[in-house]
């Protein structure tokens, strides 16, 4: 079965970013245009648009779209955890760890190869003692501290 593949470039706070879509849900976020042509963008793509905006404007604190990231168990279960954590707190790779039976390392593993940022906030996973540590989208370090700032987080 062939998947069905569409995807929109759009302006954001942090840059532009292109929504990804596999069979009518969310499968993928990247900074940057794509570099071909647009496909004829689904009312879905429509929608991250609209819900990633809001979040921009302080308007949105949680997201409602079909996601499909496309990751190993262990990966799935990491960035179900990080969709517990509320708009504005913070949580440690430690911590996280701890909760799903593993390694910090391979929690933080796990953060990096997040296909779908922001709305699997991937930002407000943080290091040991509110430490920020890496962040693979945007200017890195840089854009994590922005969107924490953004939900009103005190560690910045």
């Amino acid at each position: 079965m062939n998947a069905n593949v569409t995807w929109m470039s759009f302006p954001s706070a942090v840059g532009t970013l292109t929504a990804f879509a596999v069979n009518n849900h969310l499968a993928a976020v990247e900074w940057g245009r794509a570099p071909t042509p647009e496909r004829t963008a689904l009312p879905l793509l429509e929608e991250v648009r609209r819900q990633l905006d809001q979040y921009f404007d302080a308007k949105r604190e949680t997201f409602d779209l079909p996601l499909a990231p496309a990751g190993g168990e262990f990966q799935l279960a990491v960035w179900r955890a990080m969709c517990e954590i509320p708009y504005g707190a913070t949580q440690t790779y430690g911590d996280l760890a701890d909760a799903l039976k593993s390694s910090a390392r391979a929690v933080g593993t796990a953060c990096g190869k997040n296909p779908i940022p922001i709305i699997i906030p991937c930002h407000r996973v943080v290091g040991a003692k509110g430490r920020l540590t890496g962040y693979s989208g945007g200017a890195g370090v840089e854009t994590k501290a922005f969107l924490l700032r953004l939900e009103g987080n005190s560690l910045v």
